[in-house]
């Protein structure tokens, strides 16, 4: 089969990186035979609409490794057939928020210069998330590293990630219940981590005589969550209450809200102070996911919250170490003024 550079225009990596990295390949396959010359920078930056120095990086990134020559006035060629194999991932991510992208810094910087990530988002859309999936599997990537949360459907995601060979399936964030085989997982133990934090909040806790967790219907997030919140409202006899749309909801003293979603956070604060009740004394907030602005809100909003940086870590470091084990990743209660 002949060589031909592939971009992929909807992958979040850099133009130049998925150069280098089907140069590479290319080499890899026996594509790509030594002293033979490479596509000129001018095809490619009219076959791919891409700008000179996008190829040029790309070229010269090749050459100071050792692979890639040049030669004045005649291009560029394959110095060397013997790459050394790095790994290449694929990498899919429901959404890129700021905690998505603590975990994604954690993940490349841990990986470093040893692997390729190829990074696909696909907006918490089942459909987008299938057509990743059913486009890469066969590829020549060396680890696929999911997260699967939709907003609708996913009913049968067990069926697809089921296609990917194990061996090479990093599960991150949350568990897929069907998958089988041995394969690696980094995950967050929803109904567990949740119940484990309110107890150690406990004291706060009972100074209201309500807890309101606001779960949408639209949302996301694991039911194992309520399942968490549930457990502990019964066992230390709780009255609680599951709000399913917190702008419509009575805010009245002595009751806690832990919430999910940022935007509901938002709302929440300013439902309080329209009902003229003072947080952390009348009404308690307990917020789902560490923030850098949650530490200064109202002069601190207390969070319950997955180590996201340890996330991103021990999913690298299971790429390095090409591992398969299962990893509950650190769960943690931060107070401040909010509770």
């Amino acid at each position: 089969m002949a060589f031909t550079i592939q971009i992929n225009e909807h992958s979040k990596t850099p133009k130049y990186r998925q150069i280098v990295q089907s140069i590479l390949s290319g080499i890899e396959q026996g594509q790509l035979k030594k002293e033979e010359k490479l596509p000129s920078v001018n095809r490619l930056l009219i076959q791919f609409d891409i700008s000179r120095d996008t190829v040029v990086k790309a070229y010269e990134e090749l050459k100071s490794i050792g692979v890639v020559e040049s030669a004045a006035g005649k291009g560029y060629y394959v110095k060397s057939n013997t790459v050394r194999r790095k790994a290449k991932v694929f990498l899919l991510f429901n959404k890129l928020s700021a905690h998505k992208k603590i975990i994604y810094d954690a993940f490349a910087k841990t990986l470093g210069d040893d692997a390729h990530i190829d990074f696909f988002i696909y907006h918490n859309n089942y459909r987008l998330f299938k057509e990743w999936i059913l486009e890469n599997k066969d590829k020549d990537y060396t680890h696929f590293v999911i997260i699967a949360h939709f907003h609708e459907g996913g009913e049968n995601v067990k069926d697809l990630i089921n296609l990917i060979p194990k061996n090479k399936l990093i599960l991150l964030d949350k568990q897929v219940e069907g998958v089988i085989g041995e394969y690696a997982a980094v995950f967050q133990d929803f109904a567990k981590d949740l119940s484990d934090a309110l107890t150690q909040a406990l004291e706060l806790l009972q100074k209201y005589r309500k807890l309101k967790i606001i779960f949408p219907a639209y949302g996301y997030h694991p039911v194992e969550i309520l399942e968490g919140f549930k457990h502990f409202c019964a066992e230390y006899a709780f009255d609680y209450q599951v709000v399913g749309d917190i702008f419509n909801e009575p805010i009245e003293p002595n009751e806690a809200y832990i919430n999910l979603m940022e935007g509901d956070l938002v709302t929440l604060i300013k439902r309080v102070k329209h009902a003229g009740l003072k947080v952390g004394e009348e009404v308690g907030i307990l917020s789902y996911n560490e923030t850098p602005l949650k530490e200064i809100l109202l002069d601190g909003i207390t969070v319950i919250s997955t180590d996201f940086e340890k996330l991103g870590e021990t999913a690298a470091q299971m790429v390095l170490g090409n591992c398969r084990g299962h990893v509950a990743n650190p769960f943690r209660l931060v107070v401040r003024n909010s509770l």
